[in-house]
C-alpha cells in the first residue's frame, strides 16, 4: 500500500467547484491585487482568530518580517526565538538586523520552554518569538507573563497552528500579533504563496500594511523604506474558499491522531504530548526514534512516507556560523533533529492507509 507523508488530492476533490468559482470570481472581476477578495479574506479571517485587525502579505516569513521591522526591531536588538523551529523564525529576525538569540524547547511538546526564557533576556532584548510549533500552541500564559514583566513584544509564529487553541482562544489572538502563513501545506493553504499578520493593535496594523506596500499610506506616497509582499486576489479568493472548512479538516486531523496515539505501542517508539490546556490541530504529527533512520527507511520500503522537521538544527546551519554554536550548545534541539519523525497526516486518509501505518509502525523491531 501506497501512503503519501501529504496529498491534496481528497481535499482539492472536495472543494472543486469552489476553487473554481474562486478563480473565475477574480478573473471575471479583472483585478488582481488589493481587491475585494483580499478584504473579504482579511475580514473573514480577523473574525475566524478573534481579533480586530489582518493583514494580508506573500508569505508567512514576510508576515514576521514585517512585524519586527514595524516595532522598529533592528541592528543591535536581540529577539528570543525556539531553538527548535523552522528556520523562518529566525531569518525574520537576522532580515532586520538583529540578533536570534535560541532558546531550548520542552522535550514532550516541542515546543518553546517558557522556564529557560528569562535567562536569556538582556538588555538588548525586544521581542519573544512564540512559535506554535507543528500545531500545538506554546504556554501563552508564561511566555505573556515574561513578557509583561521585562516589557518585552510577544509574536506568535502561527504558521503552523490555524486554528488552534489555548485556552478557548485561537492562536492568532494570544500574543500582542502574530504572523500566519497559508504555504500550500498548511492546515489552511493557498494554492501558491501567501501569509498574514494578526492583531488587536490598530496602529500596528496601518504601519504593516504600509510597510508591505512600499511603505506607502496611499499612492505614490512613501513614508516608509518599504517592500513589496502582498496578498494576490487569487490567493485571497482560494483562501476564502477554503476557511469556512478548515475546522472540519482539522477535526479530521484529530481523529487521525487519536488513532496514532492509542494505537501505536512500540516502545521504540516515543509519541508526542499533548498539554491539557491546549487544543492540538496536527498540522505535524512527529514521533520520536532512538533509531529514526532505519525507521525512516523500514516505512519507506513498505510504501509510507515520512519527513524529519527538523534533520538539521538552526544553529548549527551554515548561515548561522557566525554566532559561533558548535554542537552541544543546545542538546535539546538536537536530540530532537537526531530522533524527530513525521507521521503521514492530511486530510482525506483512509481508515485502511491509517491502519497501515499504525500496523508497520508496531512491527518496526
Amino acid at each position: 500500500m501506497e501512503v503519501p507523508f501529504v496529498s491534496f488530492r481528497p481535499m482539492e476533490a472536495e472543494l472543486n467547484e469552489e476553487l473554481h468559482q474562486a478563480f473565475q470570481r477574480v478573473l471575471d472581476n479583472s483585478w488582481y491585487i488589493g481587491g475585494p477578495e483580499d478584504g473579504a479574506f482579511e475580514h473573514a479571517f480577523a473574525e475566524y482568530c478573534g481579533v480586530s485587525h489582518c493583514v494580508g502579505c506573500g508569505n508567512g516569513l514576510d508576515a514576521l518580517f514585517l512585524i519586527l521591522k514595524a516595532y522598529g526591531i533592528g541592528e543591535g536588538d536581540e529577539v528570543i526565538v525556539p531553538s527548535n523551529t523552522f528556520i523562518a523564525t529566525a531569518l525574520a529576525v537576522s532580515y532586520t538586523g538583529a540578533t536570534p538569540v535560541f532558546v531550548e524547547p520542552e522535550l514532550e511538546t516541542y515546543n518553546i520552554d517558557p522556564a529557560r526564557i528569562e535567562e536569556k533576556i538582556t538588555p538588548k532584548t525586544r521581542a519573544i518569538m512564540a512559535v506554535h510549533l507543528y500545531g500545538q500552541p506554546a504556554r501563552m500564559d508564561e511566555i505573556c507573563a515574561v513578557g509583561k514583566r521585562y516589557g518585552l513584544k510577544v509574536v506568535e509564529d502561527a504558521a503552523q497552528a490555524h486554528g488552534a487553541l489555548y485556552r478557548g482562544v485561537r492562536v492568532g489572538a494570544l500574543g500582542d500579533v502574530a504572523g500566519f502563513s497559508f504555504y500550500p501545506g498548511k492546515n489552511l493553504g493557498a494554492l501558491g504563496d501567501a501569509g498574514c499578520v494578526t492583531t488587536n493593535d490598530a496602529a500596528l496594523a496601518v504601519k504593516i500594511r504600509a510597510l508591505a506596500n512600499y511603505g506607502s499610506d496611499y499612492k505614490y506616497h512613501h513614508i516608509y523604506k518599504g517592500h513589496n509582499t502582498r496578498l494576490d486576489e487569487l490567493q485571497a479568493a482560494f483562501l476564502l474558499a477554503k476557511l469556512p472548512h478548515v475546522d472540519r479538516m482539522n477535526e479530521f486531523r484529530r481523529g487521525v491522531a487519536r488513532r496514532y496515539l492509542a494505537e501505536i505501542r512500540n516502545p521504540a517508539i516515543t509519541l508526542p504530548s499533548v498539554r491539557p490546556e491546549a487544543e492540538h490541530v496536527w498540522h505535524i504529527f512527529a514521533v520520536r526514534c532512538e533509531r529514526r533512520d532505519e525507521l525512516e527507511a523500514f516505512l519507506l520500503e513498505r510504501g509510507i512516507c515520512t519527513n524529519k522537521h527538523y534533520p538539521t538544527p538552526m544553529h548549527l546551519q551554515k548561515c548561522y556560523e557566525a554566532l559561533g554554536f558548535r554542537e552541544g550548545a543546545f542538546p535539546i534541539a538536537e536530540t530532537i533533529s537526531k530522533t524527530e519523525l513525521s507521521l503521514p497526516m492530511y486530510y482525506g486518509m483512509t481508515d485502511e492507509q491509517v491502519a497501515f501505518v499504525i500496523d508497520s509502525l508496531n512491527e518496526f523491531a
